[in-house]
């Protein structure tokens, strides 16, 4: 199933398999993240929510720039703080959607991602980037330091390296945000489709009942105290493990076979 929305700068695509492509289609604006933009990518995860078959969200852009941020123009254009509080609020509800999605999202980076867009890689579940994509929360250059990037991108590195970053506005390559846990992997440009369809086929090839509750657990705990984070998985696990996936991925184990799911 292909759709392109109407009069929206995105392609939203589906496989047979419930995998879902969702594309920023605006190369020549760096694919910021316009009004129309966040609009487009809001009404594809929300159809994304409501599919029960769904089981995979690669975030996928055109051009060499995978998002470049918020568009400075248009924000330019209303100077007023209440039209600025209802757009970060857009944005913020758009990355509160991949995290609540029970669908892994994975992040397909071929090129640059700045502010929000490098706010956006952060937000998803996996990346893979390309050796010669770079990552920057560059809106102090601007006089902008990037406040609601910082949310993301400071639950993915250690808190002094994202501070350098929002501080300085400094770029970093592929490979320093690999080892900074901002990106899972980085690959030859021609080998960022076989990699990314890698670690679709592994989750895909995995329960959507187990995957989704993990998901959840995950983020969860992560906001917790320990204490609190080791009931809340206790109970997730115990759930889990009295569902219908796990006995039979347990039974098949024992008996040596692949799990019929």
């Amino acid at each position: 199933m292909s759709e392109k929305l109407p009069h929206e700068p995105l392609r939203s695509e589906r496989d047979a398999r419930g995998v879902y492509t969702l594309t920023l289609n605006t190369p020549r604006s760096f694919n910021v993240l316009s009004e129309a933009m966040m609009a487009a990518l809001q009404h594809a995860l929300d159809a994304v929510a409501a599919d029960p078959q769904a089981r995979v969200v690669v975030l996928a852009a055109e051009g060499r720039a995978f998002c470049a941020g918020h568009d400075l123009k248009e924000m330019k254009a209303k100077p007023d703080v209440a039209y600025y509080q209802t757009l970060f609020a857009t944005c913020s509800r758009l990355m509160m959607s991949i995290r609540k999605l029970e669908v892994p999202v994975i992040a397909r980076v071929q090129g640059l991602a700045t502010a929000a867009g490098c706010q956006l890689v952060a937000q998803c579940d996996l990346a893979v980037a390309v050796q010669g994509a770079t990552f920057g929360v560059n809106g102090i250059d601007v006089g902008l330091f990037c406040a609601t990037p910082s949310v993301a991108l400071s639950r993915n590195m250690g808190p002094k390296q994202a501070m350098e970053m929002l501080l300085t506005g400094d770029f970093i390559s592929a490979d320093q945000a690999q080892a900074r846990g901002l990106v899972n992997r980085v690959v030859a440009a021609d080998g960022l489709d076989a990699e990314v369809d890698r670690l679709v086929g592994r989750i895909v090839a995995k329960p959507r009942l187990a995957i989704a509750m993990g998901k959840t657990l995950f983020y969860r705990q992560l906001e917790t105290g320990m204490e609190s984070a080791y009931q809340l998985a206790g109970q997730t696990m115990a759930c889990n493990m009295a569902h219908d996936v796990a006995q039979e991925g347990v039974q098949a184990f024992i008996e040596k076979r692949p799990p019929n799911w």
